[in-house]
């Protein structure tokens, strides 16, 4: 399931080289909300994973940006304990201009530009 979140990108993390076949980058967002007369404040970690890592550079910084991203989970287990992970996996990165700030604008892309999500019942036929 593809979801979109708006935010000011607040810092690009270097392209990490995790193994010869697999490589990924993280950057942050800084998402306010208000509420009333409070503001919530969230920093939100992404990751680019392989040729999305080319997505997004340091000329980003301090830019608002929309970004299209899929939920992903895994479990890992070593040594009888068990842990779990959440990553939040972008594929989109869009700058958003002055003049399209607040504005409902649609995405550019179409259908085919949602990446497949890689689970293990992704083969089955319904």
């Amino acid at each position: 399931m593809a979801f979109e979140i708006t935010g000011r990108i607040i810092e690009v993390l270097p392209v990490n080289q995790v193994s010869d076949k697999f490589r990924k980058r993280e950057f942050v967002i800084e998402k306010k909300e208000t509420g009333g007369s409070a503001v919530f404040v969230d920093y939100i970690k992404f990751q680019l994973v392989q040729d999305k890592c080319d997505l997004i550079n340091e000329s980003f910084l301090n830019e608002e940006v929309k970004i299209w991203f899929n939920l992903r989970g895994n479990k890992w287990e070593r040594d009888g304990r068990v842990n779990y992970f959440t990553n939040l996996d972008a594929w989109k990165i869009e700058r958003i201009s002055d003049e399209t700030a607040g504005q409902n604008v649609p995405p550019s892309g179409t259908i085919e530009d949602i990446p497949p999500e890689l689970d293990d019942l992704s083969d089955l036929p319904f």
